[in-house]
């Protein structure tokens, strides 16, 4: 092991993650010979096969798998130390991860991407949605930062004072839930209270790993249900059925603010008292010093414009 080529590692995370040596080879810029090559060497340090050919790619071995977290772990570290301490974004390759809920892309995208496209013209941002392993990933360090929603009313499980103490946030904008209904809906003859809310079935939208909503637990807290007709996890498509249904969707006011207009749909206030949650950019304090990383912690915080824009910080 003193000769060890720490390169290999590498090869290692990303065979670990493509289950495939074409992939990998793809992704690292080499040849499929010159990763099969390091694969053997990585077999003979770790004496194991490390992955066994199938039908469908490659699959790890327990031992590759026993090694992958502490893998992550030592990259992490090579990271930081071989990380200079000075970041010139125009010159930056780097590729930052981060996992969103779907309504915050509409929300920070528009206002920090073009920044960031002007000022690191090579920098790429991988994204995807915000999962119930999401916060894991985040605490193991296995992504850069999130946004994500978080509540501040004390009668929700995601409080923000069940933000695990590893994690930094800063909060980006409040919001809260509206209603939406199609044009026509016999609701709008009628008074708009809890009773009439409660009185027609409901489609659902369930997104960042949460499979109901705040008020739905306020509602609990009364002995009071709503009637999900229709579950899904995609809100353009259920605004697209909202409005040839006589279903009611909630959704979050700001969101539905900028997707309202391509849908001949009615806004509502909802009936039940909740106190606005707020999306939030989470990380890692394991990345606070590091430069790159702050540069676009601030850009996301300056640029992304909202009508409640705050800056509380932890």
């Amino acid at each position: 092991m003193s000769q060890f080529d720490y390169n290999l590692l590498r090869v290692l995370e990303v065979l670990l993650e493509e289950q495939s040596v074409t992939a990998a080879a793809s992704r690292l810029h080499l040849s499929q010979s010159a990763v099969s090559k390091q694969l053997a060497k990585l077999r003979e340090t770790f004496d194991d096969q490390l992955f066994e050919r199938t039908a469908h790619g490659l699959r790890a071995t327990p031992r590759a798998k026993q090694l992958a977290p502490q893998l992550r772990q030592v990259l992490q570290q090579l990271d930081q130390f071989t990380r200079p301490s000075h970041f010139d974004p125009s010159q930056s390759e780097r590729e930052f991860r981060l996992h969103m809920v779907e309504t915050a892309y509409s929300l920070t995208y528009p206002y920090f991407m073009p920044a960031l496209l002007a000022q690191a013209p090579k920098v790429s941002v991988n994204a995807q949605m915000w999962g119930n392993n999401s916060e894991g990933m985040l605490l193991r360090c296995e992504i850069d930062m999130a946004i994500c929603g978080v509540e501040w009313d004390e009668r929700s499980p995601i409080h923000f004072d069940n933000i695990p103490p590893e994690l930094r946030f800063v909060e980006l904008a409040r919001d809260r839930p509206v209603c939406l209904v199609r044009e026509g809906h016999p609701l709008l003859q009628e008074d708009w209270n809890l009773d009439t809310f409660l009185k027609y079935r409901h489609l659902q939208v369930t997104f960042g790993g949460i499979d109901k909503w705040l008020l739905d637990d306020v509602l609990q807290l009364q002995q009071l249900k709503r009637d999900n007709a229709v579950t899904m996890t995609d809100f353009y498509s259920a605004m697209s059925l909202c409005e040839k249904s006589d279903l009611i969707l909630c959704a979050p006011a700001k969101y539905a603010a900028h997707m309202v207009s391509n849908f001949a749909l009615h806004t509502l206030e909802v009936p039940v008292d909740v106190v606005p949650g707020g999306y939030v950019l989470m990380w890692h304090r394991h990345f606070d010093l590091d430069p790159s990383h702050r540069w676009l912690r601030e850009l996301i915080i300056n640029n992304v414009k909202s009508t409640s824009l705050l800056k509380r910080s932890h």
